[in-house]
């Protein structure tokens, strides 16, 4: 049935049925009347009545032309648009959608109705506005039971439980057939640990078939980490109401990301053949078909997915990384994950994009699902914009994290302690204050720990979903620097017995949380006030900088530079001052001051490749082939791809410096980056085969460069050299 469908009542004849009356059937279960009634509605005279009926029997396009002949018809009716607005949401169209709920408010300021819909619209895109919409909506007409019920639904997704628990009673209280309310709390009743069966019972009286429910819990479910239990809750959507196409489509996406592709495709395709075919069904199934050119790689840690034409360039990264997270973690976490954790790459980013959809708070380079990780690949981002392996630690934090607490963890928590181990593996991978948090922290815009969960679900400013990231992460290092790092272990373990961070927080920090707050709050001040107070001053000396290094007016630039960079150290974005003074030191041949702003770039944590190349050549032009090699690795974790060159040089410092395990990595990804010298590439990754003691594939390799280049006498003198080892 049409979400929320039941919100207004048309009149048609004083004799005749009216919407609500069908809609009320569907909304017990009673088909065959619905049915019946929703035929008579097609009967009417009345273009916006013969629309509902239309609606009710599955007829959307036709429903699409009635509602619009009732516009003409009747132009100044605000109801006939929110109601063709509601159908529009239901096939898709929620940018046209929102602009007639918006003409009714025009035309109506009062109109209830418009400000649900439009809720509904904003609820299922996560952009900030759901609350404001209810809000107004409740102002108006306190005893709208669907206005508390999407109040509701709103608060159990941000995780406010008990707020959740009362607006879904008071909806039932206002009408007793409130079943997305009880859906509500049928779900907070799970998330809590208890059974639902109260709930569910009460929906079931009501109306056996109404799948909905389910569905609504299952949403719920996802929005909480729970996968599998949303998985098992989309399948009881479809049981009792097979025709809930929505349902379907979901499940499907729910099975993707438990790595179940084959049950996924049977579901997407069998809303897709029904008319369901919004974006996220489509998309998937398009995402499906693509994964004939992905190669699917198992060893004893994890299941790698990568695409054909970089499986071989990132596979040996990858695993090397996974291996060593996988033995800190199983450490730091004192536990083993369950079994082989699954990690995809994708060069798409609209590929990856799809993995994510209907999920809020999701940055954009990684998510987890349970054991199931999907992040973009270094090639879908610009050089320098994305450190793929600290998305790798973040993401595996998830997984230890959520495997821990059977999923039981707020997302602030979980978000937070993901940030804060990127810094734990590397300090110059930790959490970084961009403008737009030392904005925030300027303007006083951070959370209530009790409420941080809001920030990353509805944000209400844009940037608002980066910035709880940074809270959350800094949260957790004010922890670890105050308490300890293994306080951030128990409060695991007090999220797995299912405590409340409001008990969290006051038996495991000894605080109440409006005291954490504050000793936080001052603990960010004490860090960024400087930052903070600076900023005016900052934004101005960066443009002038800019400007000055645009015109190469260098000496500007070297009287200005570290004075602009001591207002915001932490600066490393697009147009910092570190680049600019590298620059004008360059320019001005001072090469030990170029590389000392360019160290001090790379320690805050700075990647863009060009800048970290240029670090790697003066240090290796000034003998500190060590420092040279450290930086070079350093792109590795940028930028891998594209760079035959890059992996070349680095496996020659790293063979001369004897660590020939790492040179022949390097001089494999060479291969992989389709160098024109392919020949070499072999007979160089032979020779560190061969000092590591791996014979067979050095000779492998050797014959590969034979094959390529046959007179090529290195290799030829190798591989007689490779032979006569063997026979001693």
């Amino acid at each position: 049935m049409p979400e929320f469908a039941m919100f207004i009542v048309l009149s048609t004849t004083a004799s005749a049925v009216v919407p609500a009356d069908c809609w009320l059937f569907r909304k017990h279960g009673q088909e065959k009347e619905s049915q019946s009634c929703f035929q008579m509605l097609t009967q009417s005279n009345q273009p916006n009545v013969r629309a509902e009926g239309l609606w009710g029997l599955e007829q959307w396009d036709q429903a699409n032309e009635q509602f619009r002949l009732a516009a003409r018809w009747a132009p100044g009716d605000p109801e006939t648009k929110v109601r063709w607005a509601m159908l529009l949401h239901e096939r898709f169209n929620d940018r046209e959608a929102a602009d007639l709920l918006h003409e009714a408010i025009d035309r109506d300021p009062a109109n209830v109705n418009a400000y649900l819909g439009l809720a509904i619209i904003s609820a299922e895109s996560f952009d900030g506005k759901a609350t404001f919409y209810v809000e107004k909506a409740l102002a108006l007409d306190p005893k709208r039971a669907m206005a508390h019920e999407l109040a509701a639904n709103l608060a159990l997704q941000n995780d406010e439980r008990d707020r959740a628990s009362a607006e879904a009673r008071e909806a039932i209280a206002l009408e007793p057939d409130a079943l997305d309310a009880m859906s509500v709390l049928a779900a907070n009743e799970l998330l809590n640990e208890n059974s639902p069966e109260m709930w569910v019972s009460r929906i079931q009286e009501i109306n056996p078939r109404y799948g909905s429910a389910y569905a609504q819990i299952a949403h719920q479910m996802e929005l909480h980490y729970r996968q599998t239990d949303a998985v098992a809750y989309y399948r009881k959507a479809i049981a009792v109401e097979p025709r809930l196409w929505s349902s379907h489509s979901k499940l499907g996406i729910g099975l993707m990301r438990l790595g179940q592709r084959e049950e996924a495709r049977k579901e997407l395709e069998i809303s897709y053949d029904n008319g369901y075919r919004d974006a996220a069904t489509v998309n998937s199934l398009r995402l499906l078909d693509s994964y004939k050119s992905y190669i699917t790689t198992r060893d004893d840690h994890a299941v790698l997915i990568l695409k054909n034409t970089e499986s071989d360039l990132l596979l040996p990264y990858l695993q090397d990384e996974l291996r060593q997270i996988i033995t800190t973690y199983n450490r730091k976490y004192i536990m083993k994950l369950p079994g082989l954790v699954q990690v995809e790459l994708y060069p798409d980013h609209e590929d990856f994009a799809v993995r994510t959809m209907g999920m809020p708070g999701l940055g954009a380079l990684g998510v987890t699902f349970g054991q199931v990780i999907a992040m973009d690949s270094p090639s879908a981002r610009r050089p320098g914009d994305f450190n793929w392996a600290s998305t790798l630690w973040h993401e595996m934090s998830h997984v230890y994290v959520l495997s821990a607490t059977a999923n039981h963890v707020p997302r602030w928590f979980t978000e937070g302690l993901a940030v804060h181990e990127e810094g734990q593996r590397s300090v110059e991978w930790a959490n970084r204050a961009t403008p737009d948090v030392l904005i925030a922290i300027r303007e006083k815009r951070l959370l209530p720990i009790l409420k941080l969960d809001r920030g990353f679900v509805y944000p209400d400013y844009p940037s608002q979903v980066a910035v709880s990231y940074f809270q959350a992460g800094s949260i957790c290092d004010f922890i670890s620097q105050r308490w300890g790092e293994t306080k951030l272990l128990d409060m695991i373990h007090a999220y797995a017995d299912l405590k409340s961070t409001a008990d969290v927080v006051n038996h495991n920090l000894g605080l109440k949380p409006e005291e954490f707050d504050s000793e936080y709050l001052l603990w960010i001040e004490k860090r960024y006030g400087s930052e903070t107070s600076n900023w005016d001053q900052w934004r101005v000396r960066i443009r002038a900088l800019a400007a000055a290094t645009r015109d190469q007016h260098w000496k500007t630039v070297l009287n200005d530079g570290n004075a602009v960079i001591d207002l915001y150290p932490e600066y490393i974005g697009e147009g910092n001052a570190y680049e600019f003074l590298a620059e004008a030191e360059r320019a001005s041949d001072d090469v030990q001051a170029e590389v000392r702003v360019l160290a001090a770039y790379e320690r805050m944590g700075g990647q863009d490749p060009t800048l970290l190349k240029r670090l790697a050549t003066i240090e290796e032009q000034s003998g500190d082939r060590s420092g040279a090699t450290e930086t070079l690795v350093r792109i590795n974790y940028v930028y891998p791809v594209n760079d035959a060159d890059l992996h070349r040089h680095l496996g020659d410092l790293l063979f001369d410096q004897q660590h020939y395990e790492q040179a022949a990595r390097e001089y494999s990804s060479a291969i992989a980056s389709h160098p024109v010298d392919k020949a070499g590439l072999n007979f160089l990754l032979a020779r560190a085969y061969l000092a590591a003691g791996h014979k067979k594939e050095a000779e492998e390799s050797i014959l590969a460069a034979l094959e390529i280049a046959p007179g090529y006498v290195p290799a030829q003198k190798l591989l007689l050299e490779l032979h006569q080892i063997e026979k001693q």
